[in-house]
């Protein structure tokens, strides 16, 4: 059994649009990246929470949240997303 929760989030970029599935740790090693290489705000991630992390409600609320953020990145990066990015979205498999 895993106690890891996988977040799938819907994606659209114009008239695209599909859904990625990522752990919370791989979100914050894309948004640990994306600080240090493309300098965005530190606190545009959704802060890790411990207490009650798997509750259902947490979970929704913690994957709308991650929609935010990644639509957020999208906009900061109209024309060219950064390759930790457009890897983290699949971008080779759905934009051509």
């Amino acid at each position: 059994i895993s106690s890891s929760q996988v977040y799938i989030i819907q994606v659209s970029v114009g008239n695209h649009q599909w859904t990625v599935k990522h752990r919370y740790s791989d979100f914050h090693d894309l948004h640990e990246k994306l600080v240090s290489e493309k300098k965005i705000d530190k606190n545009l991630l959704p802060p890790k929470k411990i207490i009650g992390k798997n509750s259902k409600s947490l979970v929704e609320k913690r994957q709308k949240e991650l929609e935010v953020y990644l639509q957020t990145l999208l906009v900061k990066f109209p024309v060219t997303a950064p390759k930790v990015l457009s890897h983290f979205l699949h971008f080779h498999l759905y934009v051509s």
